[in-house]
């Protein structure tokens, strides 16, 4: 299937009345399951109901990141993800289903980002791991501008999410999770200006955001302990 079918297919599938079934289900299943192997701590998750437009912007070390803020933030997040998890059925359809959207990491894909933009504009939440790939270890590194780029074409506040032991949890390459505590902890939500936002102020946003996912990437692994 062609990238543009891809996307297309994607957003057929999440603009569905069941795309809201396959969060309802998934969430279930995850707090039957998931949430009982797992020790949760969490702290500020009522900041993942921020009003739209908003973008969660959790950090990434595990393919259990999206999964729980889902499930904590008690609504459908759609989110950017790589385009290969939709090339493997039923994977694709259910990721879709849940709202994501396929990313050609390889390219500067436009059509992913009008999708981000399109999401935003009709007045729903979303989710995008500035960190872009998963990462290790505690420290946030340098962050590119493209979080806060669609943040400030949207209006939408940027709610940044610092996670803590899912790495541990799940890490590369494991087929299913183990026991761990995990700490979740949600931020404050930073507003974007008004109007157009220059390249400078634009850099001073994503450094912004790079400090405060960074103290609340901090406060996780304290809730951890």
């Amino acid at each position: 299937m062609a990238e543009t079918d891809l996307a297309e297919w994607a957003a057929e599938i999440s603009d569905k009345p069941y795309g809201e079934r396959i969060y309802s289900i998934t969430k279930k299943v995850a707090e039957q399951t998931l949430f009982r192997l797992l020790d949760v701590r969490h702290e500020g998750v009522e900041r993942l109901q921020t009003t739209p437009p908003c973008i969660i912007a959790p950090v990434h070390r595990s393919n259990l990141d999206s999964v729980i803020v889902g499930v904590l933030g008690g609504r459908r997040l759609p989110t950017l993800a790589k385009e290969s998890l939709f090339k493997v059925k039923p994977l694709g359809w259910w990721i879709a289903g849940l709202g994501a959207i396929p990313l050609d990491r390889d390219a500067a894909d436009r059509e992913a980002t009008t999708a981000a933009r399109k999401i935003l504009d009709s007045g729903k939440p979303l989710m995008i791991f500035p960190e872009g790939t998963r990462q290790t270890g505690q420290q946030i590194g340098e962050l590119f501008d493209g979080t806060t780029w669609i943040a400030a074409k949207t209006g939408a506040s940027i709610v940044p999410v610092g996670i803590a032991g899912t790495e541990k949890a799940m890490p590369p390459g494991a087929k299913r999770p183990h026991r761990a505590t995990v700490g979740v902890a949600v931020a404050e939500p930073i507003p974007m200006p008004e109007g157009r936002v220059p390249r400078s102020k634009l850099t001073e946003l994503t450094e912004q955001m790079r400090a405060s996912l960074q103290a609340a990437n901090d406060r996780a692994h304290e809730l951890v302990g």
